[in-house]
């Protein structure tokens, strides 16, 4: 692995960090080497994952870990909530995350009180409905917590020990020659080129060769004549390089020369060269390069590299899986660091949190189309807009004919089943008929709408629209040139579908205050008043 990270940065050397004006080799002449949705209300106070899960296996992902760990007698319990104790420490740990400078509804702690616990609640239901023990959970909580672990395995002392191995390597591989940054000019030469091709070759090359032994300007004559399009258009000029980066002919070459030398005419198995020497030095020292290499080290993951090289020899050493190596690592590391020990158990707790609320709240509300409706019909007064809507389709048809039969299609069904209708009889195949646009609109998302529903001229449209939301333009479909619309037109909401989004909302809040009402019920919660006190003024 280190040799491959040498190659690499050499080639990094060569093309980028030891020049002003990055230039990559030419291609042609060197010897390439191998090479989810957030969570509401108290959901709030816990970290919620958005990282698709990642194969991990335990058999103990402590639940509520953090209690495995002693704790300092100077950190009281600040309250009990479903007989498990909190610390003052994780309270203080939530309260002030959730309120700091840029928090807008910041709460005090009287306040935050009553969210904390009801977040608290939530995961214990979560913990009773046991799905800290699906494998889904297991998985993604083992991904989230090797994130924070895998990484103190390797410390910066570490990255900059591999620095300094990929430098001396690197310098090594150099060699006492150094590096050269050369410019060349090329006359190709076919591999089975005939006597006539050789000839016409030479007698170019030798032309050029004399035009430059004449005065007459490198970069100029490679622009206008070298056959390596790369370095021809830079003035012939190729990237910095050491030994072994070339074919040998043109290596051989180049070497000798000191800068403001050319060769004569060189053939390769390329074609003919005429080389020269721009520059030439040793690779710079250590610090030089310092930035650069760790940088490089990080794009190519190596801290994680060597962490898992390290966590593999640990578990090998002690006979335990890589689970337990990671396990204990998790301990030892919250044992000495609270911060990182409640970030760990905010996850945990914020993916039990999504879990049990989308099955609670979220996915009932959404889905129930009976609730919703009695909802909308409980608080009707509530969905108001602020200007008329068009419930409809605007459809564009070949067929004069399908004016009529597209409304004739839809006229007895629900507008949820329109949709399905119009394709069945209109477009069952590849063949499409009529092409539609269905929707509640309001004046100004649709052009034709806003024309032959609203009666609202273009340039009326284009006087009332805003900046941030251009009037809508029609631009006629080719090859459907009749338009039409079929719907009605509303001052209200006639039904929760019409406002769905605003309904499943109220929904969610009623079934959230139901549950959490449940579980205030059905767990004990005891706060400790002189030690909630103190939060935020002790020493």
């Amino acid at each position: 692995m280190i040799k491959q990270v040498v190659t690499a940065f050499l080639a990094l050397v060569s093309s980028v960090v030891l020049t002003a004006e990055p230039v990559s080799p030419s291609v042609s002449l060197a010897v390439v080497p191998s090479a989810s949705p957030s969570v509401a209300s108290s959901a709030s106070l816990a970290v919620v994952p958005s990282a698709s899960p990642s194969v991990a296996s335990s058999a103990s992902l402590a639940v509520g870990f953090a209690a495995t760990v002693s704790q300092p007698t100077t950190d009281p319990v600040i309250m009990t909530v479903a007989g498990t104790p909190v610390l003052r420490s994780e309270f203080e740990y939530s309260y002030n995350k959730n309120n700091t400078d840029g928090v807008i509804d910041k709460k005090t702690v009287e306040e935050y009180v009553d969210l904390f616990i009801n977040y608290k609640l939530k995961v214990q239901a979560a913990l009773d409905a046991r799905l800290d023990t699906t494998t889904a959970f297991r998985q993604e909580f083992a991904m989230y917590r090797d994130q924070q672990v895998v990484p103190t395995y390797v410390t910066d002392a570490d990255m900059l020990a591999e620095a300094h191995r990929v430098y001396d390597e690197t310098k090594a591989d150099i060699g006492p020659d150094g590096l050269i940054r050369t410019a060349h000019i090329l006359i190709r030469l076919p591999q089975k080129a005939t006597a006539a091709q050789q000839q016409d070759a030479r007698r170019r090359i030798d032309s050029i060769y004399t035009a430059l032994q004449g005065g007459a300007d490198f970069a100029t004559l490679a622009r206008q004549l070298s056959q390596d399009p790369g370095s021809a258009a830079r003035g012939g000029l190729l990237g910095w390089a050491q030994r072994n980066r070339f074919v040998k002919e043109f290596e051989d070459a180049a070497f000798p020369l000191q800068p403001g030398q050319m060769s004569a005419p060189v053939l390769s198995p390329f074609g003919w060269h005429i080389i020269l020497m721009k520059e030439r030095k040793q690779l710079e020292p250590f610090e030089y390069h310092r930035e650069n290499i760790l940088r490089y080290l990080d794009q190519r993951d190596t801290r994680t590299r060597l962490a898992t090289t390290r966590i593999e020899a640990a578990a090998k050493s002690a006979g335990i899986t890589r689970q337990q190596v990671l396990r204990q690592r998790t301990d030892s590391l919250s044992a000495a660091d609270p911060a990182l020990r409640y970030l760990i158990q905010e996850y945990h707790d914020g993916l039990l949190l999504y879990e049990i609320s989308n099955r609670t709240i979220w996915e009932p509300a959404a889905n129930d189309d009976k609730a919703l409706s009695v909802c909308f019909k409980k608080n009707r007064k509530k969905y108001q807009w602020d200007q008329p809507r068009f419930k409809g389709m605007v459809y564009h048809v070949k067929d004069p004919a399908d004016v009529k039969a597209v409304v004739a299609c839809v006229k007895k069904l629900k507008f949820s089943e329109w949709n399905e209708a119009l394709r069945r009889t209109f477009n069952p195949d590849s063949i499409i008929r009529i092409r539609v646009e269905k929707g509640l609109f309001k004046q100004g998302d649709n052009a034709l709408v806003d024309s032959l529903v609203f009666k609202v001229s273009p340039a009326a449209a284009a006087a009332s629209a805003d900046a941030q939301k251009p009037a809508a333009k029609y631009v006629p479909l080719k090859d459907y040139p009749i338009d039409r619309t079929y719907g009605k037109l509303l001052k209200r909401p006639e039904d929760y579908t019409d406002v769905r989004g605003l309904v499943t909302a109220d929904l969610q809040d009623e079934l959230e205050r139901l549950w959490v009402a449940d579980l205030r019920k059905r767990y004990d919660v005891t706060i400790n008043d002189d030690i909630l006190k103190t939060v935020n003024h002790h020493e």
